[in-house]
């Protein structure tokens, strides 16, 4: 199989699962519905055009790069003639966050992809509209690779000031599908997360399993070991 892998990065990020009413909530991680829903925007689909199955077939995962901050959001909402106060809402976001995610499919699919990724029809986002792409989304080209063996050996893309604050040896969690052929987990994790429609009338989502895994890498800008004892000459 083949696998494309893409930079998520932005000042804030919001990839919620399980929003309900006046609290958006946001997952630690972005989700699959929501890179999906990015690619399929960058392809020129309308919310309200049906999903294509080429799409939900393609086995998606994610590597934590850069843990982000969780921070917190008030709104309120009037009417246009300003006869009518909503609800105070609460929005969750990921500030300074980065991610590695991979979606492993047919070759000439993903080229195309990338392409459009490079060339959106519509803005793309980072789950929410308040949270717009600021950089290149593509890292690099397709990889003759499986999305376990690409998401443990992709380059780390983590901000160096982040590099510098983490040890020697980092260790990277990863979410990903679980590929056909792999045994199931004992007790699987599982999510609502596979887009039926985009739709606002009607949003529908599709259950999939996520595997918990991790990587581990050498860190080039460990943060410098420190001694209370230096100052006395010891170590």
């Amino acid at each position: 199989m083949s696998v494309l892998l893409l930079k998520l990065a932005a000042p804030l990020q919001s990839w919620g699962v399980a929003s309900r009413f006046a609290r958006r909530e946001t997952q630690q991680y972005p989700s699959k519905s929501g890179v999906l829903g990015l690619i399929a925007a960058a392809r020129g689909h309308r919310r309200t055009d049906p999903i294509e199955e080429e799409l939900t077939d393609l086995a998606f995962g994610v590597r934590v790069d850069q843990q982000g901050t969780l921070v917190r959001d008030f709104q309120t909402a009037t009417s246009l003639d300003d006869r009518t106060r909503y609800p105070l809402s609460q929005r969750y976001y990921l500030a300074d966050a980065v991610f590695v995610a991979a979606v492993q499919g047919d070759p000439e699919l993903l080229r195309g992809i990338r392409d459009a990724l490079r060339h959106p029809r519509y803005p793309l986002y980072l789950g929410r509209r308040s949270c717009p792409v600021t950089e290149s989304l593509v890292l690099g080209d397709i990889l003759d690779a499986t999305l376990p063996e690409a998401l443990k050996t992709a380059e780390w893309q983590a901000s160096s000031w982040y590099r510098r604050r983490q040890p020697a040896i980092v260790r990277l969690p990863i979410y990903r599908d679980r590929l056909p052929g792999e045994a199931p987990d004992p007790l699987p994790e599982r999510v609502r997360d596979v887009p039926v429609s985009f739709d606002p009338v009607r949003r529908e989502y599709g259950w999939r399993e996520v595997r918990a895994e991790h990587t581990q890498i050498d860190n080039p800008d460990p943060a410098p070991g420190h001694s209370p004892m230096a100052v006395f000459g010891g170590s």
